[in-house]
């Protein structure tokens, strides 16, 4: 097993790589130069070139490609263009709203698209069958800030249940850091939700035609042990794959979600940054969901390993 990891975590080496230069390409050869917006409108062709020459852009590509990396394996992502803050000081500041909006995100997810997939498999064919397709159908077709603003004119607008936009830190107490992840985290599980029902449901449905779970039924085990204990044990693997790869892009996406509510997140910190053409700050959030991504995904196959014994050497 401890190999096989290994040579996962190897294999994950060339991604990174690959992805840290078409990231760096990309931004440098886009239109724009943040030279100009730092100087302004009314500054000369002197002192745009002087700032190019102060924050190394007027050096040749590879060049800054290289002296980059050799920072970012360091530790040292750079310092933004624009606010001359450390780009990792930035990212630790706004690191706290998204990942805690993620981690609600997934546990709303969770505890209701599991049990709706079950259910639905459970009874597969029925009106219940068909409410949680269709419910997943629309999860999928509605775009993401559309149900935002539904569920703020419902939930906070009409009803005034829970704040509109914002967000509070643990410090302020739980029930103020609480109650304004609900609205957001709902909206931005919604897509989710939706997909991990249809593949619990998919997954349950292969499982409940196998022989040991007749046999279980036979025995008079209770209808809830049968579905609960051993059809979706023995169905989790897929499902695992999808929410763990779920949690990844969802960190990825809080884009749209932190805009609709005004939560200053990395998603707030990465519009801004493209608006300025602030390098280092667009590529270190970049890598930094990649190097998340590609984590989850090594955590995936440990537990591959773990489960199944086919691949532990």
């Amino acid at each position: 097993m401890l190999g096989y990891f290994i040579r996962r975590l190897l294999a994950a080496i060339p991604v990174m790589l690959v992805v840290a230069l078409s990231v760096f390409l990309l931004l440098r050869l886009s239109p724009g130069d943040p030279a100009v917006i730092i100087a302004g409108d009314m500054a000369s062709p002197e002192q745009v070139a002087g700032i190019r020459a102060a924050l190394g852009l007027d050096q040749p590509i590879y060049t800054q490609f290289f002296i980059w990396a050799g920072n970012m394996l360091q530790g040292d992502f750079g310092t933004s263009l624009i606010s001359q803050t450390s780009v990792m000081t930035m990212i630790t500041q706004r690191l706290e709203p998204t990942i805690s909006l993620a981690l609600a995100a997934i546990i709303f997810t969770v505890l209701i698209s599991v049990p709706l997939g079950v259910i639905a498999a459970w009874r597969q064919g029925s009106w219940i069958d068909n409410l949680v397709m269709s419910v997943s159908v629309v999860g999928f077709s509605v775009p993401v800030f559309v149900i935002g603003y539904i569920m703020i004119q419902i939930f906070s607008i009409e009803l005034g249940w829970l704040p509109v936009q914002g967000y509070r830190s643990l410090d302020n107490g739980f029930s103020e850091f609480a109650s304004r992840l609900v609205l957001p985290a709902l909206t931005l599980s919604s897509v989710y939700i939706a997909l991990i029902a249809r593949m619990t449901r998919a997954s349950m449905l292969e499982v409940l035609k196998e022989d040991y779970i007749r046999t279980a039924r036979a025995k008079g085990l209770k209808e809830r042990l049968v579905l609960f204990r051993h059809a979706l044990r023995n169905a989790g693997v897929p499902i695992l794959t999808v929410i763990g790869t779920g949690f990844a892009l969802m960190v990825s996406g809080v884009v749209v979600t932190e805009s609709v509510f005004n939560i200053p997140g990395l998603g707030r910190l990465i519009i801004d940054a493209v608006l300025a053409r602030d390098y280092p700050v667009i590529q270190a959030i970049i890598l930094l969901t990649a190097g998340l991504y590609v984590f989850i995904n090594l955590l995936i196959d440990l537990s591959y390993a773990i489960t199944d014994p086919r691949i532990r050497y």
